[in-house]
């Protein structure tokens, strides 16, 4: 089988981070998700904690739109006034996955790496959800949290991810449009799906 990307896109609660890591074990495979964040810092020259403070802070106030030539790696330079925007640390991090989807094979967690590398051979897009019960309850034993603080809580976090997958692809990040097979975890549960994910790349991605 030829170098091929597995991209995970995932409510909270859902596992999907889990389910992810899990699979790449499973394969031999690495398994990318803040690292990506440290890999476009280093590229960069720019602070990694700006990565992460511009996921975290991210606001739906900020849409707008990026130039096609995000999307084959070209970047902002750094003479320009737009080099630590958001603009640019994306287009940095879709840098970083397209590099690593032309070298190696891997499992990459969200990021909007669906989109990034829609056009590339050899790409499996994946969309893990579950009820919004059953990602309550484990987000509520995750992090120690009442049921009213992880509502809250997974409702904040899904906002932020529909939000930046708005801002930086045009697009609602739930379509299942955008993916080629979607799970219910609770539904599945985790080892029917990375058996069944296995599987769906065998027959798509054989020689």
């Amino acid at each position: 089988m030829k170098n091929y990307v597995i991209t995970i896109a995932r409510e909270n609660g859902s596992n999907g981070r889990a389910i992810g890591e899990a699979l790449a074990g499973r394969l031999g495979i690495p398994f990318y998700n803040r690292d990506i964040l440290r890999m476009a810092a280093d590229d960069s020259g720019i602070n990694e904690q700006l990565f992460a403070n511009a996921e975290k802070s991210f606001r739906s106030s900020l849409l707008f739109r990026v130039a096609k030539d995000a999307y084959n790696g070209e970047v902002i330079p750094p003479d320009s006034d737009n080099f630590v925007s958001n603009e640019n640390l994306f287009r940095y991090q879709a840098k970083v996955m397209l590099g690593l989807a032309q070298n190696e094979s891997c499992v990459m967690i969200g990021r909007c790496a669906d989109f990034i590398l829609r056009d590339r051979p050899n790409v499996l897009r994946v969309f893990i959800h579950a009820p919004e019960e059953v990602r309550v309850r484990r987000v509520m034993q995750r992090h120690n949290l009442s049921e009213a603080e992880a509502r809250r809580h997974m409702r904040q976090v899904d906002k932020r991810r529909a939000d930046y997958y708005r801002a930086f692809t045009g697009s609602d990040w739930r379509d299942a449009g955008h993916y080629d097979i979607c799970f219910d975890s609770d539904h599945m549960g985790e080892e029917k799906i990375i058996r069944f994910i296995m599987g769906y790349m065998n027959v798509c991605f054989e020689d």
